[in-house]
């Protein structure tokens, strides 16, 4: 995790490579899941394949029901599998939302068109007079 800590660091964690890392963990973690079904419970998924697709389906919340876990453990292996689908998609969902918006604001802030900033200058200059006219009502001190 040393070059993740390093290239956020320097640029900042970009959405892409976010999700890029998401989905490469969550890849392994089909892998992982789908073998330890098929360890776990080789009468209903008697090939790691079996097993992988259905950790596929599952953590997708596609979930054809084709194949299902027999075994309490395997249920129990299950529930976070779906959960951890909930969240994948969740977060994948979230990176491209905020790319979007994070776009939006930068081309906003190229034109020099962000209602936001403008109204923050018309603020700041109001702001700045109130200030000076204090300063001129107010008698100097001593």
């Amino acid at each position: 995790m040393n070059w993740l800590d390093r290239r956020e660091q320097q640029k900042g964690l970009r959405p892409r490579y976010a999700a890029y890392i998401i989905v490469v963990l969550w890849l392994i973690a089909v892998i992982i899941w789908g073998v330890a079904e098929h360890l776990l419970d080789p009468s209903t998924f008697p090939t790691a394949w079996l097993g992988m697709w259905w950790a596929l389906q599952t953590v997708t919340t596609v979930g054809y029901g084709d194949v299902v876990p027999q075994d309490d453990v395997g249920r129990a292996l299950a529930s976070f599998l779906m959960l951890g689908g909930l969240a994948l998609l969740s977060v994948v969902t979230a990176v491209i939302t905020s790319s979007f918006v994070a776009r939006r604001q930068q081309d906003l802030q190229d034109d020099a068109n962000d209602p936001v900033i403008a109204r923050l200058d018309v603020l700041a200059t109001r702001l700045d007079g109130i200030e000076a006219e204090l300063r001129r009502s107010d008698p100097p001190a001593g």
